[in-house]
């Protein structure tokens, strides 16, 4: 990682004036660098002569000209997040100030840094795995409690600790019977065949409980998309409204007010649904409305949760059947919820229907139940701060392709095949899981995930 020997500089904190701005230096010059444009209150107080995580208040000079009145953390290599010096100044948040310190750092010798140099420098120096650097990115990104208890883990080292056992036990197997191939005319076995078989199902068993972990952890991370589905003036714009307890969609009496699709995004026991307020399914009436009904049968398909909405006070139970069976076809596996709307105008609901809510999207009765019903569509209730659920669709996709290396070591056992060969379909079970933490990388793999990074991380 020749790149290493540059040192970078970088706004650490968004872009923008606010109260305080924080710039980011790493790299060998970095105190140098910033020595030669620091002046302390202590005369001849010099930052290469500090002791490493320190912090220093003095001033930052351009020649002889002011820039600004800083605080400044020093720390040594390799007790940093990158693993070298680094140097973080504390500034007045000046959107000027920010610019000019920038300009200084580089005529000094520093070079703007590229989005998610300082974690990817991390990951080379060793301070962290592949997984743990994608934490981070996940940790920046996160919007929920569960995506930041998820990525906290993560970060910590959740992956990495099972693949790390995993790979550890196979690569034990995978040398004895590379040792076996040194003495292969001498007929010696030293990897046992039955503790092979019964590694091969505790990876099986790991590997099948982490990718079964997948949908939880894509749901926890990217939001739960929910799609509000019914005929016209059943009340979905106002049960979205009432939802996210705000006016975001128009509600009128005229049916088919709803022409496109509204989106708009909450957060429920710690996660986060993004409910999709559809046209009204009916006999379109023109062809803007036609391809209204259109998108709505799409998101529908999109949607990992269905709500289906019907007016109690006017409904036709026959036509209604029909209907929510149809919506239940498109749904396929996913949940469907039935939502009986506008209790407030009847005595009683359709008892021939089969009704999961009945509500008053308009008072908001019956709201509670139905967020406690949305939050059982989404198995998190019993997730621990200590469970390891992949987010990650590469992580996702090394798994599978593990568990395909390990269904072949398997049938090469039972088959008795050679050696060489099994001890082929071991080499290529550890580099999937490799990939995984980043024993095994590739510079593309890399500049893939950290360009997904923000400049200063």
């Amino acid at each position: 990682m020749s790149y290493i020997e540059d040192t970078i500089c970088a706004l650490a904190t968004p872009s923008g004036m606010g109260a305080i701005g924080v710039i980011r230096i790493s790299g060998p010059k970095a105190i140098e660098i910033a020595d030669s444009i620091y002046q302390s209150p202590k005369a001849n107080k010099r930052l290469s002569d500090a002791k490493g995580q320190t912090l220093h208040f003095g001033s930052i000079y351009d020649g002889d000209a002011l820039v600004d009145e800083v605080l400044l953390s020093l720390f040594r290599a390799p007790h940093s997040y990158t693993g070298e010096d680094v140097i973080e100044i504390n500034i007045h948040g000046s959107t000027f100030i920010q610019r000019k310190m920038l300009e200084l750092l580089v005529r000094k010798g520093a070079r703007p840094a590229r989005a998610g140099e300082f974690t990817l420098r991390a990951f080379g120096n060793g301070k962290m795995d592949l997984s743990q650097a994608e934490a981070v990115g996940d940790l920046i990104a996160s919007e929920s409690s569960a995506a930041h208890q998820v990525a906290m883990h993560q970060m910590k080292g959740g992956v990495r600790r099972e693949v790390a056992q995993l790979r550890q036990e196979l690569i034990d197997f995978a040398s004895m019977i590379e040792l076996e191939l040194d003495f292969g005319e001498e007929d010696v076995e030293f990897a046992d065949r039955t503790q092979l078989h019964e590694l091969l199902n505790k990876v099986q068993a790991t590997v099948t409980r982490l990718t079964g972990t997948f949908t939880l952890g894509n749901a926890i991370v990217e939001g739960i998309p929910v799609a509000i589905v019914g005929a016209p003036n059943a009340g979905k714009s106002t049960l979205l409204n009432a939802l996210l307890k705000e006016e975001r969609a128009i509600v009128s009496e005229i049916a088919g007010t709803t022409r496109d699709t509204v989106e708009d995004e909450i957060h429920l026991g710690g996660l986060t649904f993004r409910f999709i307020d559809t046209a009204g399914l009916r006999e379109a009436t023109d062809e803007i409305e036609k391809i209204g009904i259109e998108r709505s049968y799409a998101k529908i398909e999109q949607a990992k949760v269905v709500l289906y909405l019907f007016d109690a006070a006017i409904a036709d139970t026959e036509e209604e059947q029909n209907r929510i069976q149809t919506i239940k076809d498109k749904a396929g596996n996913k949940p469907v919820i039935v939502i009986a709307n506008k209790i407030d105008k009847v005595a009683s609901t359709p008892s021939s229907l089969p009704i999961d809510v009945p509500l008053s999207a308009k008072n908001s009765d019956g709201l509670d139940k139905l967020e406690e019903l949305l939050l059982d569509t989404v198995e998190i209730k019993g997730l621990s701060s200590n469970d390891t659920v992949i987010t990650n669709t590469r992580h996702y996709e090394a798994l599978i392709r593990t568990q395909e290396d390990v269904d072949r070591i398997r049938t090469g056992l039972n088959i008795n095949l050679s050696g060489d060969l099994v001890a082929f379909d071991i080499r290529q079970a550890l580099a999937h899981l490799g990939e995984i933490t980043g024993e095994i990388t590739t510079d593309d793999l890399l500049g893939n995930i950290f360009a997904n990074f923000c400049i200063g991380k």
